[in-house]
């Protein structure tokens, strides 16, 4: 496994850095509670740190102060803020002449001359030759956009090609840019000033469809691509709302990525690098301000075999970074409800529900300072509302990720278990259907409802049968199992 270097020492938030709330984040108990990130956490703030968040809201800037850099490090680590990419902070700036973009390629002369155009202003390309067949087509594509050619010999996959390029650059940052993308004038404005915070080691942007799909299959991948981590800006790690981002496009701090990326992952080495990132210290970013199209997939065997792919890298993953890759994440709370209701008995599963709204409001309220067990929960304390949001909510909301892991890893057990049991089949076909038809509500893609579940599943199935090849490979189960966490995760 290629080594990282650790992060930096100071964790202490960059001075004159600015911050935003992410939009699921509140301010309660009177500014002096706040609640947010992914997962979610409960911080009890101090008068002054109150004052001092509330003004981070409207804007000020972080002074410089150990203790208020140290809490807006915190609240970026959670995710309940993220940092104003300003290109103009005094903090630092960063300019396109500080990267260096490599491109790695194999064959494809078409998308990487597209791919180039994209780049003719930057002054540093390296497009990284991983064995094509026709080598000199290659050289003839980057000589007529003025990049540097590396030839490797012998083709050794992503990993090894991104780690060629990174070896031969010689700036600070270092952007791995894959030749199906077409990243326009400026994609970088938005990438660069990320970098300002020291503690920043890479930086992703958003990846969108390169033009718009003509097919249903082009239309689904327009609108749930696995390249797109959506719309909302995100610290990236295990657990976070956007866990992971592909290395078809990203920006990385060199003095952090050591010697790359593992060169023996054909699939999910960009995961384990990240991954591997956040493991060392490093902040991984994800900014959907950033834009980068990308050619994608859309020809049904290419794009089911790729989806294939991706799942047979969900058992080394799973056993580099264990319980990062599982199917299912889920409270032991939650898992009794849903026992209880799928076995006929909702008001059991109800019983167990209130039992752990009412837990976790008794700890709530000793962040909240209300007396307990009051107020009355009719009365609606703050303790109380969001202990119903975090434990009531998340138990209903658990149906929709139950539902995914069933059709996304499950099915091959739960299929045959629905042909033998009829009183399963009912609500083992609720389960697999909702969650697409949720997303399909969400997004609003234009694709009727039935073929983007359709999609959706097709999509499944490609992912899952990845998923038991790689498990048989590796000889392990590790990444069909879920986990049951203890519930005590919302609080610091």
């Amino acid at each position: 496994m290629a080594p990282l270097r650790p992060g930096p020492d100071d964790e202490l938030a960059p001075v004159g850095l600015v911050l935003r709330p992410d939009p699921g984040s509140r301010l309660l108990a009177k500014g002096t509670v706040l609640t947010g990130g992914s997962p979610v956490r409960v911080l009890r703030l101090t008068p002054h740190g109150a004052r001092m968040v509330s003004g981070w809201w409207s804007g000020t800037p972080v002074p410089d102060n150990p203790r208020a850099r140290a809490l807006a490090r915190r609240l970026l680590d959670t995710g309940i803020a993220h940092p104003v990419p300003n290109p103009g902070w005094s903090g630092g700036s960063w300019v396109p002449g500080d990267v260096t973009v490599v491109v790695p390629v194999r064959d494809r002369q078409a998308e990487l001359a597209r791919c180039l155009a994209g780049l003719a202003r930057l002054p540093r390309v390296i497009v990284v030759d991983d064995g094509s067949a026709d080598p000199d087509a290659i050289t003839r594509v980057a000589a007529g956009s003025g990049a540097r050619v590396l030839r490797r010999p012998v083709n050794g996959g992503p990993g090894a090609a991104r780690n060629t390029g990174l070896g031969a650059a010689q700036t600070p940052l270092v952007a791995f840019l894959d030749s199906d993308c077409a990243a326009g004038p400026g994609w970088l404005d938005r990438l660069l000033p990320h970098f300002a915070d020291p503690a920043v080691g890479a930086v992703a942007p958003r990846i969108v469809p390169a033009e718009d799909g003509r097919t249903w299959l082009a239309r689904y991948e327009g609108a749930s691509s696995t390249l797109d981590m959506g719309a909302r800006a995100s610290i990236v790690r295990p657990g976070s709302r956007v866990p992971y981002v592909p290395g078809a496009a990203l920006v990385v701090r060199k003095a952090a990525a050591g010697a790359g990326f593992a060169e023996d992952m054909p699939v999910g080495e960009d995961v384990d690098f990240v991954w591997r990132l956040a493991a060392a210290g490093w902040r991984v970013r994800y900014e959907p301000d950033a834009v980068v199209p990308h050619q994608h997939r859309v020809r049904l065997g290419a794009w089911f075999a790729r989806r294939k792919d991706y799942g047979t890298s969900a058992a080394p993953l799973e056993l580099r970074h264990p319980g990062a890759v599982r199917p299912l994440y889920v409270s032991g709370w939650t898992a009794l409800a849903w026992l209880a209701a799928a076995s006929g008995r909702p008001a059991e599963g109800a019983v167990v529900s209130g039992a752990a709204i009412a837990l976790l409001a008794g700890r709530l309220a000793r962040l909240t300072g209300e007396p307990w067990p009051g107020p009355d929960p009719k009365t609606a304390g703050t303790a109380w509302r969001l202990a119903a949001r975090l434990a009531g909510g998340g138990t209903a909301a658990a149906g929709r990720p139950l539902g995914s892991a069933i059709s996304r890893t499950w099915w091959p057990v739960a299929a045959p278990a629905a042909i033998a049991v009829r009183r399963l089949r009912l609500p083992l076909a609720a389960l697999v259907l909702v969650p697409p038809l949720l997303d399909w509500l969400d997004r609003r893609p234009p694709l009727d409802p039935a073929r983007y579940v359709a999609a959706r599943l097709l999509d499944d199935i490609g992912y899952s049968l990845g998923v038991w090849q790689g498990c048989a490979r590796h000889r392990t189960i590790r990444p069909l199992l879920p986990v049951l966490t203890t519930g005590r995760r919302p609080l610091p």
